[in-house]
């Protein structure tokens, strides 16, 4: 039998999702917590990674079992007394045999937030930036994003991937009452491309670069040309699609 999770999590205290050496994450998390409440190793597969720091509010994985012995509300109580307090898982679902939290999202979307205003209160989830953005300017470097598929000038240097290419579905800026947000949809995002894009628009919004100048580090496919990525904190991954014959069953 395979089942779909879908969770949330706060990532301040995580080097990311995966599991890595020596490091906490919030994988190795779960699964230690599915191994407890079902006695045996369970292993889960994510639908795709985020970066240490990086905040999830919709995220899924899968995992598989032979037996499954609770009912939903069992599981979901259980799980959650099992998890730390920044991890919660939200539902389950059985799903078919075929379906892979990773290889069947179509796409993801992110949001990255920004307050112009000094808040001790509130900065633990948004990037100060100190003086005023230029949005309309923003929002044309926006445009410019879908007339391109190749962002290697925006992903992690020495990231090994098959291809850099992603399709831009949707990108914009706007103002949500004091926080400045950045959304962006597409199919697949490399290593630190989104919070690579924020550093890179937010000189567009200082007047530091312009619009062709955005155009250039595009099409320069060197990290080096783009701006300073944004910090981590900042970041939340807030939706992931699927065919409805998976997630709707």
């Amino acid at each position: 039998m395979k089942f779909f999770i879908q969770l949330s999590y706060k990532g301040t205290n995580y080097h990311g999702w995966q599991i890595q050496p020596d490091q906490i994450s919030v994988q190795e998390k779960i699964e230690s917590a599915l191994q407890i409440a079902f006695q045996k190793k369970v292993d889960l597969v994510g639908c795709g990674r985020t970066d240490t720091g990086v905040h999830a509010k919709n995220y899924w994985a899968h995992f598989e079992l032979e037996q499954f012995n609770y009912t939903k509300e069992e599981f979901i109580f259980k799980i959650n007394n099992l998890l730390p307090k920044d991890i919660v898982v939200h539902q389950i679902k059985k799903v078919n045999q075929e379906a892979h939290a990773r290889f069947d999202a179509t796409y993801r979307k992110y949001i990255y937030q920004i307050r112009s205003k000094k808040d001790p209160f509130n900065l633990e989830f948004s990037h100060y930036v100190i003086r005023d953005l230029d949005l309309d300017l923003m929002n044309e470097a926006c445009e410019i994003l879908f007339r391109y598929e190749n962002f290697k000038s925006f992903s992690k240097v020495k990231t090994q991937v098959y291809t850099y290419d992603c399709k831009i579905i949707e990108a914009k800026w706007y103002k949500q009452n004091e926080l400045i947000i950045f959304e962006i949809k597409a199919n697949r995002f490399l290593r630190n491309m989104v919070r690579a894009i924020v550093g890179t628009m937010i000189e567009i919004g200082l007047g530091k670069l312009s619009l062709s100048d955005f155009q250039s580090i595009i099409e320069s496919e060197n990290r080096s040309n783009a701006g300073t990525s944004v910090p981590a904190k900042a970041l939340f991954l807030i939706e992931i699609g699927y065919p409805d014959y998976i997630i709707k069953n």
